[in-house]
């Protein structure tokens, strides 16, 4: 079967694409001397990955890789499982609850005999405890006498807006609804927005980390846990147990961290990040200086950056180039998948409605709950889940139009070729394709623009491009950061509807020119 000239250039280009991608991958997989770190999708997760990363990077003989950002516990451990990272900073509560499901570890000995069998190791107790807690509005403490849980379980009129982690942790909303006797469904919110939400009173208690920077900010009340529910979430760094050996001179210099950074430090480092703005880096690389670090130096005191600033920031064509190769790579492998299957089902009507039926039910998977099912069979995050989720995305658009476009060619025309001798082939490549060809783009067209917008969601994972700023923003609850990932995003869409009316624009004039120009059957 031959495509169209055009669908045949795109060929081309994917699998050239593809080859260079793969040679990036295993470059990538080759550098073991590289330490890369991860974090976890809220402002001190980003800082403490920071700080890490800042404090080898003077003893490792390349620069280590951030992958900041991962999600909630269930991403970015199966990260660190599958070797995409080799060490986060973790807290012992989730690793206790979380991670070992509750086996006993009351101590880090314990937890090391319980993660070994992993290959993982916990170790760097970094000097805080940044436990859960709930909190209210002050004004309403006060009204309400609310100063414990307990008090809280006799008012079930108050609204609970809880983290979606939080209600679904072990450690999370059903044990305490249970330990207090809380009736409220609560309602899930991201963890930045929980603030706006409570502060505008939309809501009335939402779960918190005892070390953020809004609490005396936004006027809250912490509540005190008087049953004992919550267990200590002491900050630790949770380490592939290969990396002491592979890097010595690195994780010797992380131990210099044990107990440098107390509970203070850290709020006053998570108010510099959401109160005022600071760049993660810069935050990590004063803490460093100001405690002795002669490897780094405190920087000039920053002003709080602009929205221009941060729209044409230094990481904008490196995120450009991130979110279209992702576009484009899934995409064009979803052309070369799509339209040779729908091309092979379309005279079999009874198939060609049990694939689409397939390639429609993959378009109602949520986008995240497809990259967690793809992390955990692929043991593998960033690019190829990422990769992998939006071809499945494209496949429908493509696939539908395919078929949609063959059935519109008249009978007249079929039979046309075929009274002209024809074979099959023959007139699937000269007759029906190039007929079927504008309502084949459309669906191109439209998987694209599906592309675009789902790649946002990559950055979730670590595969980066614009996502990174909106995940980032939603961590600082920052909206100018939010924006300035969302309108590239959006200008990246306007561009390729451009490149599309401009092909079929060609398109139409080339089907308008005179017949002795057209190929001969």
């Amino acid at each position: 079967m031959q495509l169209p000239r055009s669908l045949r250039i795109l060929a081309r280009a994917t699998l050239l694409l593809a080859l260079a991608w793969l040679a990036l991958c295993g470059a990538a997989k080759a550098a073991d001397e590289t330490l890369r770190v991860g974090s976890k999708r809220f402002t001190e997760s980003y800082i403490l990955a920071e700080l890490l990363a800042q404090t080898a990077a003077p003893h490792t003989a390349t620069p280590p890789v951030l992958r900041q950002g991962l999600g909630n516990t269930a991403i970015v451990y199966e990260a660190l499982r599958s070797g995409a990272i080799d060490l986060y900073a973790e807290y012992t509560g989730t690793i206790a609850l979380e991670i070992l499901k509750g086996a006993p570890a009351d101590t880090r000995e314990a937890m090391n005999a319980a993660l070994a069998p992993m290959g993982l190791g916990v170790a760097i107790p970094l000097g805080f405890n940044d436990g859960y807690a709930l909190a209210v509005r002050a004004a309403d403490a006060d009204r309400l006498g609310l100063r414990t849980l307990s008090d809280l379980a006799k008012h079930p009129e108050l609204k609970f807006g809880l983290s979606n982690e939080f209600i679904g942790r072990a450690d999370g909303w059903k044990g305490l609804a249970g330990r207090y006797g809380f009736t409220q469904a609560p309602t899930g919110l991201d963890h930045g927005l929980a603030y706006d939400a409570v502060a505008a009173k939309q809501i009335d208690v939402i779960d918190i980390y005892t070390t953020d920077a809004k609490i005396d900010h936004l006027g809250l009340r912490v509540l005190e846990d008087d049953k004992k529910y919550f267990p200590r979430y002491d900050a630790v760094v949770l380490y592939k147990l290969d990396l002491p050996k592979r890097l010595p001179k690195a994780w010797a210099a992380l131990q210099a961290l044990e107990g440098k950074v107390d509970e203070h430090a850290m709020i006053a480092m998570n108010a510099r990040a959401e109160l005022q703005s600071v760049p993660f880096d810069v935050i990590a690389r004063d803490f460093l200086a100001s405690t002795g670090n002669k490897d780094a130096k405190a920087q000039p005191k920053e002003e709080r950056r602009g929205f221009a600033a941060k729209l044409f920031g230094p990481d904008l064509w490196k995120l450009a180039r991130q979110h279209l190769l992702l576009v484009a790579l899934s995409v064009g492998i979803a052309i070369l998948v799509g339209v040779p299957i729908a091309i092979l089902v379309f005279p079999h009507v009874r198939l060609r409605a049990l694939v689409l039926g397939f390639a429609s039910l993959l378009q109602t998977v949520p986008s995240l709950a497809l990259l967690a099912v793809l992390i955990s069979m692929l043991g593998a995050i960033g690019a190829l889940p990422a990769l992998i989720a939006l071809t499945l995305y494209s496949l429908l658009p493509i696939m539908r139009n395919t078929v949609t476009g063959l059935a519109e060619v008249p009978n007249g025309l079929r039979l046309a070729g075929t009274a002209l001798g024809m074979t099959p082939p023959q007139s699937l490549r000269l007759v029906l394709l190039p007929l079927a060809l504008p309502t084949l783009l459309a669906g191109v067209r439209t998987a694209t623009a599906i592309a675009i917008g789902t790649a946002t969601i990559a950055a979730f994972i670590g595969a980066g491009g614009f996502g990174e700023r909106i995940v980032t923003g939603l961590a600082l609850n920052d909206r100018e950061l939010l924006v300035a990932g969302a309108l590239p995003a959006a200008a990246l869409a306007l561009l390729s509807e451009g490149v599309f009316e401009l092909v079929e624009y060609l398109m139409r004039r080339r089907r308008r020119a005179p017949p002795s120009s057209l190929p001969p059957a």
